[in-house]
């Protein structure tokens, strides 16, 4: 029935709610005689008042019709649908009089307005038990929510939602104890700490703050402790600030790029991308992460042949594939596979198999701090995965091969760019003996919203109600979007020649904690410091993590070549003699296979430009 009710028309419901009215004349007809005479069966009247039973419901479901009674919304029928009715019943006694008087029926005088009065219960009735059954039949599938605050702005809400067919409200949580056991809009108020019971009783999921006038801190304190009963929070200013506008300031919203860039995005989009991609079978590795699942995205609209979904998470895997089915043209063959870059004969056959012409090389561990518990781990994929991957390119004869770099190779301090900067060095090398592949870097700053990065864990601490958390108050950072991150990458491969490092042009780095206070206040909230001790949200600087840097950098050296776009450049770097590559890559090698972190961190503190051994090196986390 539910599935019925969900694909009937409007008019289609409202004829069923016509003949629903139009049965129930002839009943309350009925009983108006039984009830004006005492008598349960006044059969006397009818041989003369029998054409009154049939005129009044054909009568009544035209006057309907043209009043709209059908047409009130069920799941809405309050105080206005029953003024209506009311209304509707009293022409029809005025019409039932009329009739009764004029054509001579013989029914006493007063059973008009009896009949109005009874007519009136039974649709009032009527109506709410359609709605009871209706509420019964989709409670399986409906959420079920608890609104805290049980004032104006509350009972508003709990109207609207009552005609939300997939919402049903368990009830009110309100701090005034004189509502406590009042019912508000036909719901049961109840002390905030009895939350949990109700919670238990309803099965209630989320709660909705309806307390627009209350001050920030105690919404705060509300949120905490709605959420530590397992209850999604939600925020609702009142409706009449809605209208003038006076508290969307106050509610957390989502931060545009452009407010945490402090620049404009650049738009990479360009006719060459679709050149060198449209037709090509493309491989991405670590397709289901941030900037993979983008290039993905991005790839699927260029109208390549085949996209082969590269990831050794199986949930990451199945996530981006169910997407790019739901999104991608029906053209492009959609391959799906689970492996890790570090397994050469599982790459190889991949290639050979698929007969692969480009490679986004998006595969690697990039949180610092987990690297440098890390470090073993963190070279096997970053180094070796590339090594093999770059290898099994070069053997299956790939036209192109872009590797997803990093700022943090410039000059490492951790092990993550150490091992990125290793990645980059065997492409570069990889490319003077196979000029048959073309073989490119792209190196960029943070990505604003991928997994791990800043802008999330800033988010979730002021939705908490922080403290936003900050390893320094000077480290400054080179953020770019998610996008312009995909586009630089499929664009500089576009511009390659072979050997390549390619970084954007990303304006000026920006101050962290510049960029935490930005947040907060763009959420609608005030800094708390020295200077606002009654703000809201306060920054505590927790001091730098092992191997972070206060600054990053996108050249190792001064020199750039343009390139076809004005915000693209490409770096002139340096690379290593062949013999010692494959040297540090044999002792690299020899300290994964040796279970030996130590020798790795010399390794490349003797490789890499910049990279020290730390004076207090973190155990590995396998140890």
């Amino acid at each position: 029935m539910t599935k019925l009710a969900s694909i009937l028309s409007r008019r289609q419901k409202a004829l069923i709610l016509l003949a629903v009215d139009a049965g129930l004349c002839a009943p309350a007809l009925f009983l108006s005689l039984v009830l004006r005479l005492g008598d349960p069966t006044p059969f006397e009247y009818f041989p003369q008042g029998t054409g009154l039973f049939v005129a009044l419901p054909l009568i009544g479901m035209g006057v309907s019709w043209v009043m709209g009674v059908p047409f009130i919304v069920l799941r809405a029928f309050e105080q206005n649908g029953i003024v209506r009715l009311g209304l509707f019943a009293f022409v029809m006694s005025v019409i039932c009089a009329g009739l009764n008087t004029g054509l001579g029926f013989g029914l006493p005088r007063s059973i008009p307005g009896i009949w109005a009065a009874l007519f009136l219960v039974f649709a009032v009735g009527a109506r709410i038990l359609l709605v009871r059954v209706l509420e019964r039949m989709d409670a399986a599938n409906q959420k079920v929510v608890l609104i805290y605050g049980a004032g104006a702005t509350g009972h508003q809400l709990a109207a609207a939602l009552r005609s939300d067919r997939a919402v049903r409200v368990a009830g009110f949580l309100d701090d005034n104890p004189a509502l406590y056991r009042v019912s508000v809009a036909g719901l049961r108020v109840y002390p905030p700490g009895d939350a949990s019971r109700v919670i238990h009783a309803s099965g209630a999921t989320q709660v909705i703050l309806a307390m627009p006038t209350a001050s920030r801190v105690e919404r705060a304190e509300s949120v905490k402790r709605m959420e530590g009963l397992g209850l999604e929070v939600m925020a609702l200013p009142s409706f009449l600030d809605l209208i003038d506008g006076r508290a969307l300031s106050d509610q957390i919203r989502p931060v545009t790029a452009d407010e945490l860039l402090g620049r404009d995005a650049v738009d990479l989009t360009s006719a060459e991308v679709s050149n060198a991609y449209a037709g090509q079978a493309v491989m991405i590795t670590g397709a289901g992460g941030s900037i993979g699942s983008e290039l993905v995205r991005q790839i699927a609209g260029i109208g390549p042949a085949k996209i082969v979904l590269f990831e050794m998470s199986e949930l990451a895997l199945y996530q981006i594939e169910r997407d790019l089915r739901a999104s991608a043209p029906g053209t492009i063959e959609i391959v799906p596979v689970l492996g890790s870059v570090t397994d050469a004969r599982h790459v190889a056959r991949v290639l050979s198999a698929h007969q692969i012409d480009i490679i986004l090389h998006a595969a690697a561990y990039k949180h610092v701090p987990m690297v440098e518990h890390n470090p073993l781990e963190g070279a096997r994929n970053n180094v070796l995965g590339t090594q093999v991957l770059a290898d099994a390119a070069v053997a299956a004869r790939v036209k192109r091969f872009i590797l997803v770099s990093s700022d943090k190779a410039v000059r490492p301090t951790n092990v993550m760019g150490a091992t990125k900067r290793l990645a980059e060095l065997v492409i570069q090398d990889r490319q003077k003996h196979a000029p048959q592949t073309i073989f490119s870097m792209v190196r960029f700053g943070n990505v604003l919203g991928s997994s791990g990065s800043v802008i999330p864990l800033f988010q979730e601490q002021i939705a908490a109600g922080g403290p936003v958390t900050l390893t320094h108050p000077d480290v400054t950072r080179y953020f770019m979007t998610i996008p312009e991150a995909a586009q630089l990458v499929l664009l500089a491969g576009s511009f390659a020649t072979g050997g390549e490092v390619f970084v954007l042009d990303m304006g000026k780095s920006v101050r962290i904690y510049d960029l935490a206070r930005r947040m907060i206040e763009l959420s609608g909230f005030t800094l708390r410091d020295a200077a606002s001790p009654q703000g809201d949200i306060e920054i505590k600087v927790t001091g730098l993590r092992p191997g972070e840097k206060l600054f990053e950098e996108l050249l190792i050296g001064t020199d750039t070549v343009a390139t076809p776009h004005a915000k693209i450049l490409r770096a002139q770097e340096v690379d290593l003699p062949p013999d010692t590559l494959a040297q540090v890559l044999d002792r690299l090698g020899a300290a994964v296979r040796d279970h030996d972190p130590d020798a790795l961190r010399v390794l490349l503190s003797q490789t890499v430009d910049g990279y020290a051994v730390p004076q207090h090196s973190l155990p590995d986390a396998a140890e």
